[in-house]
């Protein structure tokens, strides 16, 4: 699913990425913990496609295609329709309510508008939040703003869930709440997800837990 080979990544003199490998196998959970500034958020942008690798270096594979090979537009629509993301801050868009959220990815994909809202009504009920759709964000509680956040990140159907500390924002309860929903999500539809976290009990609950120290993978 996903093929990492000898990853480096620099910013200016900075070397950020270090010859990090990696290989994340289909519909499975891994967590990704490490101290801050050891690239652990840098791959994660790496991984999903946001943010460049040295190509004279470096090697990336996701779902059969060759990364590296991609720009521009090509790029944009293999992420669009093959990745999915969920953030720290859920990143909503204030002056739309939950299902026009939701729908904001497939409506980039070209997916008709019916098309659209029926398949987000369904992750919507999916999640709990079939009461709560017409409802803005700031009328939204943390743990309902994540879910819906997480809603939009599955329109697509993408093959792959990148997560960066997703449970960051949250109580503790709606933090618990939300990493049994990850692994309701991979036994539902089989997506495989990557999670950056400093939260050891997420990290913990995952398939695989790789330590990042100064911009490699130790285990």
């Amino acid at each position: 699913m996903i093929k990492a080979q000898n990853i480096h990544k620099y910013y200016d003199n900075l070397h950020v990425l270090k010859g990090v490998n990696l290989h994340i196998k289909k519909s499975e959970i891994v967590s990704i913990v490490g101290a801050s500034g050891a690239g652990k958020t840098t791959l994660l942008q790496i991984l999903g496609t946001l943010d460049a690798f040295d190509k004279s270096q470096s090697k990336l594979d996701i779902n059969g295609v060759d990364i590296g090979s991609l720009s521009g537009k090509k790029l944009a629509k293999f992420r669009n329709e093959n990745l999915g993301f969920i953030f720290q801050f859920h990143q909503l868009l204030p002056e739309f309510t939950a299902i026009e959220n939701v729908c904001i990815p497939a409506f980039i994909k070209n997916t008709p508008k019916a098309e659209a809202i029926k398949r987000a009504k369904e992750l919507l009920s999916f999640l709990g939040l079939s009461h709560r759709e017409d409802h803005k964000p700031n009328e939204l509680s943390g743990g309902e703003q994540q879910r819906v956040a997480v809603a939009r990140a599955l329109i697509n159907n993408p093959a792959i869930i990148l997560a960066d500390e997703p449970s960051g924002n949250l109580d503790t309860e709606s933090a618990e709440n939300l990493h049994n929903l990850f692994f309701k999500l991979r036994d539902e539809f089989g997506q495989t997800f990557v999670i950056v976290t400093h939260n050891e009990e997420l990290a913990n609950m995952a398939d695989r837990k790789l330590v990042m120290q100064d911009g490699v993978i130790l285990t």
